[in-house]
Parts: C-alpha cells; sequence; structure tokens
C-alpha cells in the first residue's frame, strides 16, 4: 500500500494526472495501448541518431506508459510515474531531457530499471506536445553511460518529436473526417430509400458533360439497370417517341426563360406515364445553364383513373412544385449561412428529413388533412432521448391541410432541432410542453399553439438571427394570417404560433 501511495504522489507531482492533459492525450489518441507501425520510422530513426540499442515513441497517462512504437525491445509498457518520460514531458516545446548516466543521478539511480535488467544508464528523451499538452516523447535507452552527447543529435530528436506530434494530429484529423463521411453517408442512404420507398426518382443533369446522376427508382422506371452510367441522350431516347419532342421543348423554354420545367410523358418501353418537374440549379459567370436538378413520378394510374384521381394528380402538381421552390431556398438560404459543407450537409438533410415526413403522412391521407398529434411526433420524435417524460401535449383534436402540415412541419422541426443542441432537449431533465387548442376569433376558427421549454440550460436572445430562427417565423408565410413569436425567457425558449384552420 505504501508503494502505491508513492507512485501516486509521484505521479501527482509531475502533473501525470493533470485534466488537460490527459483529456489531450484521450481525444487525439483513443487507442493509445495500441501499437502503431506508422511510427516505427521515428524508432528507427532516433536510435541510429544515437547509435542506441533502444529507442521508443511513448504515451503516459495517470498510471502506465505505452509503446506506441519500440525499436530493440518487445516491451509495451512500463509504469509512468517512476519512468525517465515522466521527467522528459516536464520539457518545453522543442527540448529534451539528457541523462547520461542514471546511476549517478539522485532522481533515476534508484529506478529498478537501472538497479536491475537492463541496467539502463543513458537516456535522451524530447516531449510530443499536443493541443499545448505534453502527452508522451520520442526516447532512446543506452546500457553503456556517456560522456559527451552530440548537440546536433539532441536538435534533431526534438525535430522527430516534433514529427510524432505532426502524425497524431494526422491521424486523429483522418478518423474525424471517416466519421464525418460516415454520418453523411448514412443520411444519404436515408433519403435515398425514402425517395426509393416513395417510388420518386430524382435526377442531376450535369449540362457541360452530358452525365446524369439519379437514383434507384429512377433507374428503375426507365427500365436501365442500377449500374449504368447515363448520358442525357438515354433519358430522352427512353421517352415515348409521341411525347419525346413536346417534353425537350418544354425543357429547352424552362432552361432559357429561367422557368420550372414540368411535363408528362409516356415512356417508350411498358407506356407509363411520368410526370416531369425540375429547373435550372446553377448556371455559369454567363448565365449559361450548368447544372439541372429535377424528379420523376410515375403516374401511371393516376393518368386511368377517375375524376377524384385527377383532381389529387393537381394537387400532387401544386405540392411538387411548391417542396421544389422551398428545396431550392432551403439550400440557397442553408448555404448562405453555412460555409463549410459538411455542416450545409448535416443542415439541409434535418430541414429535408422534415419537409419529408409532412410529405409522408399527407401522402398516407391521399393529401387530405392530418392530425396534429401525429405531425408532433413525427418531428419531434428523432430528438428526445424519452418522449414520455421529456414531450407533455396538451390539446385538442385538430385536422391539418397540406400547406398547414408542411409548414408547421418545418417550424417543429427547427424548433425540436435547436432544443437538443442548445435547449431543453439537450439535457435528459429537460422537457417541452405544448398546448394547442381550437379558437374561435374574429369569425374563423385558429390554432393557437405554444412551445414552452423548461428544464434546460439558461437562454439569452441571440445577438443576431440566423436562418433557423428566420425559417421558424416564414414557414407559415403560405397560410394568410399566420403568424410565428419566438421569446427567449431565461427559463426557456417559448414559441407562439397562431395558424388559420
Amino acid at each position: 500500500m505504501t508503494d502505491e501511495l508513492t507512485v501516486l504522489k509521484a505521479a501527482e507531482h509531475r502533473g501525470l494526472a493533470s485534466p488537460s492533459r490527459i483529456e489531450a492525450l484521450r481525444s487525439f489518441v483513443p487507442d493509445m495501448a495500441t501499437r502503431d507501425p506508422d511510427f516505427d520510422a521515428l524508432t528507427i530513426l532516433a536510435a541510429k541518431l544515437f547509435k542506441a540499442p533502444i529507442a521508443l515513441v511513448t504515451l503516459l497517462d495517470e498510471q502506465h506508459q505505452w509503446f506506441k512504437a519500440a525499436f530493440g525491445t518487445h516491451e509495451t509498457a512500463a509504469p509512468a510515474a517512476t519512468s525517465f518520460c515522466a521527467h522528459a514531458i516536464e520539457q518545453p516545446e522543442g527540448g529534451t531531457l539528457v541523462v547520461k548516466d542514471a546511476a549517478v543521478d539522485p532522481r533515476f539511480a534508484g529506478q529498478p530499471f537501472v538497479v536491475g535488467a537492463p541496467f539502463l544508464r543513458f537516456y535522451a528523451g524530447a516531449p510530443v506536445f499536443i493541443g499545448g499538452e505534453a502527452v508522451g516523447t520520442v526516447c532512446v535507452f543506452d546500457v553503456e553511460p556517456r560522456s559527451e552527447v552530440g548537440a546536433d543529435a539532441v536538435e534533431q530528436l526534438a525535430h522527430l518529436a516534433h514529427l510524432a506530434s505532426s502524425l497524431m494530429r494526422l491521424k486523429q484529423e483522418t478518423r474525424e473526417r471517416a466519421l464525418k463521411e460516415a454520418e453523411i453517408s448514412r443520411e444519404e442512404k436515408r433519403h435515398e430509400m425514402a425517395l426509393d420507398a416513395a417510388n420518386i426518382g430524382s435526377w442531376l443533369w450535369n449540362i457541360r458533360s452530358g452525365g446524369i446522376s439519379c437514383n434507384l427508382a429512377m433507374t428503375r422506371m426507365f427500365g436501365f439497370e442500377p449500374s449504368t452510367t447515363l448520358q442525357a441522350r438515354d433519358i430522352f431516347a427512353a421517352i415515348h417517341p409521341d411525347d419525346r419532342l413536346a417534353a425537350l421543348a418544354r425543357l429547352r423554354s424552362a432552361m432559357a426563360n429561367d422557368e420550372e420545367y414540368d411535363g408528362v410523358f409516356r415512356l417508350a418501353k411498358g407506356g407509363r406515364w411520368v410526370l416531369g418537374r425540375g429547373r435550372v440549379h446553377e448556371r455559369d459567370a454567363f448565365g449559361r445553364p450548368t447544372v439541372f436538378l429535377g424528379i420523376n413520378i410515375d403516374v401511371t394510374q393516376e393518368q386511368a383513373s377517375n375524376q377524384r384521381t385527377r383532381l389529387l394528380l393537381r394537387e400532387l402538381n401544386h405540392r411538387v412544385k411548391n417542396t421544389l421552390a422551398m428545396l431550392q431556398s432551403l439550400a440557397r438560404q442553408t448555404l448562405r449561412t453555412t460555409s463549410d459543407p459538411e455542416l450545409f450537409m448535416t443542415a439541409f438533410a434535418g430541414r429535408l428529413q422534415a419537409i419529408s415526413e409532412a410529405h409522408g403522412l399527407l401522402s398516407d391521407h391521399e393529401w387530405g388533412a392530418i392530425r396534429l398529434s401525429a405531425l408532433i411526433n413525427k418531428q419531434l420524435a428523432p430528438h428526445v432521448r424519452d418522449y414520455d417524460k421529456q414531450v407533455e401535449i396538451h390539446k385538442d383534436e385538430i385536422l391539418l391541410g397540406p400547406d398547414q402540415a408542411v409548414g408547421l412541419g418545418l417550424v417543429l422541426h427547427e424548433l425540436a432541432t435547436n432544443a437538443a443542441k442548445y435547449g431543453s432537449l439537450s439535457r435528459s431533465t429537460g422537457k417541452v410542453i405544448i398546448t394547442a387548442r381550437r379558437l374561435h376569433e374574429d369569425g374563423m376558427t385558429v390554432l393557437r399553439m405554444t412551445w414552452v421549454e423548461v428544464g434546460g440550460p439558461p437562454v439569452s436572445e441571440p445577438e443576431r438571427k440566423g436562418f433557423g430562427s428566420i425559417l421558424i417565423e416564414r414557414s407559415l408565410d403560405k397560410v394568410m394570417g399566420s403568424s410565428v413569436e419566438v421569446q427567449y425567457l431565461p427559463a426557456g425558449l417559448t414559441a407562439l404560433v397562431r395558424l388559420p384552420l
């Protein structure tokens, strides 16, 4: 027990247990106990510089000294507090610790590896810094003492420690980039699955190269193999000859006049009817279109059905047009306020999912009215850890039309996203209280809904409004007489919604 206390006191004395140092170490090198061959070259260079039989790249936590790379030994770890390197990390960045003869140095004369095998005598170590904290060393050992040590070798050892630090930072950045790319890939996969489940074909036309990028629903709809590399001419050739010229004329007119393209045409194979929508997404410096974005929906049954289905089709046309315009606006506004492509993808994907959830509910009810409770559940569930405990709802039974559902769905998404990041839903003890009542005001029926956050961190009004705040206030602009007011109360954010029914 006495020996353990001595080691702990020694560790504390030399700052091995410093919280900031340990945090830097574990955040940049989570796998510190695992050998990494990427560092082997540094140990070989260090050993040759000093003509030493042993060289290490080490990492030190509170109790252990881990050998990330080793030359001349098969050992993988040693106690941290009694190690040479625990002294070396006290050196400033760019400095080194040189022990010419450990047997006569009072700091090391009694160390186990000095008085016992392998009877170490010479040591030179340079600290490895990450985030301003010394987390390890590049060091060499010899069993023979030395009377002189070359200044050039000592300087080069410090350079090797700097290289080790750079390599650790690079590997951490690579890990983080891989995680973010995997997250974006998962989001893209979810969106692709949603569109595929809805049998909506999406496509992006690079006008300069003629290449077409599209989802599986699109290739399936037009009768192509999923792995086929498509050109615009392949898509045009798949349209029925009787409808091809009219479809191309509408497309050219939309591109020339900066208008939205829309058209219904048959496919050459099978004669199925397809509804196409799209518009120019990007233009060059001279105003010439370079990228065209579009969607296709199989409307065969709608074309052949009765008047009710034709009315539904007109409503669907209106919805697709509004949705495409909304997606264009959301993409532009999100990109305008987010310069980082990865952050843009995250923010835009969340808003796209909110629209998709509302459209899914409307589609289930044939673009008629949907229940407010279903919309609330769809938009809040992804952002809440325990729905029953963190969401309290007091409501009347209220039905929403398409414009109301899409607009209110975006409002709820932005409120829930903000609450999960910064507000009450960022804590397990926080909750959201929603009250929704049907009232009669000025001869009309309106929804009065309040969103109240409690149990979260203190709230203060931001100095400037971000796009999320603007989106909350303007998502219901299509519904005349509607309004959204956000209040930043100290106890939590509160939103007041008025929506004519």
